[in-house]
């Protein structure tokens, strides 16, 4: 299960008490604010895509970033194609509305937008549609690995 998976992966890297669970939905970046209590653009936006080689990829921003269309096409040398999501279990380990940067799917490569940047703390999905992990955009960094890369529109 997702949820498993994400507490699994934050209690291995010592942060198992940033997990919070939610009374209502999370599963968009304005339901997730009202929940938290916070500004949509500390929601870190979690979005799965497809490349054309079928690999699955997460890139996470913050809540209120768009991708630029021609800084993805720079970066991955492809357009942006979002994963089906009727596969988004299948593909990257999480539901539709819960997809979170932890506990991906082994394979699954993980890329943080530095809009997130912006901020101390945001608030990534857990793994389903009513919960949140919350931490600093240099301890989802740190704890994952991923790269930073510069793809969402410059407002």
């Amino acid at each position: 299960m997702s949820i498993e998976s994400v507490k699994k992966f934050l209690n291995s890297v010592g942060l198992e008490d940033r997990y919070i669970e939610l009374e209502g939905s999370t599963a968009t970046v304005e339901l997730a604010a009202q929940q938290l209590k916070c500004e949509p653009a500390r929601i870190a936006k979690s979005m799965a895509m497809l490349l054309k080689s079928g690999e699955a990829i997460v890139i996470v921003t913050n809540g209120t970033a768009k991708i630029a269309n021609n800084k993805y096409k720079a970066f991955f040398k492809e357009k942006a194609h979002f994963c089906p999501a009727e596969r988004l279990q299948e593909l990257v380990g999480h539901p539709m509305g819960g997809v979170s940067p932890f506990g991906l799917k082994p394979g699954v490569k993980l890329f943080l937008d530095i809009s997130l940047k912006l901020f101390d703390v945001i608030y990534p999905a857990g793994g389903a549609t009513y919960n949140a992990v919350k931490v600093t955009p240099e301890e989802l960094q740190k704890v994952t690995q991923a790269q930073w890369i510069d793809i969402t529109k410059d407002d």
